[in-house]
């Protein structure tokens, strides 16, 4: 992943929702779809500093989040990326 794309919000979006579409168009799953975008949202919660306010904000609610509501976050990121898209 270009670690460029996180320091916009709305060019992260984008990169997501380009990557929801490459996803639906292999056949895989909303479910699947939402285990990825989760297991992405603990790697950059983990690896990545924020960018931006819209980021520090996601990584604050992803911290103190159980793991039904990361995957919550994970699923309306992914809708938010596919509509932008």
């Amino acid at each position: 992943m270009d670690m460029h794309v996180l320091e916009n919000f709305d060019r992260w979006k984008e990169f997501l929702g380009e990557q929801v579409d490459k996803a639906q168009a292999m056949g895989m799953s909303n479910d699947r779809i939402a285990d990825v975008a989760t297991k992405m949202g603990h790697f950059l919660s983990d690896k990545v500093d924020p960018k931006n306010a819209q980021e520090r904000l996601l990584k604050q609610m992803w911290d103190i989040s159980d793991e039904n509501e990361q995957r919550t976050i994970a699923g309306i990121m992914v809708r938010m990326a596919d509509k932008a898209h």
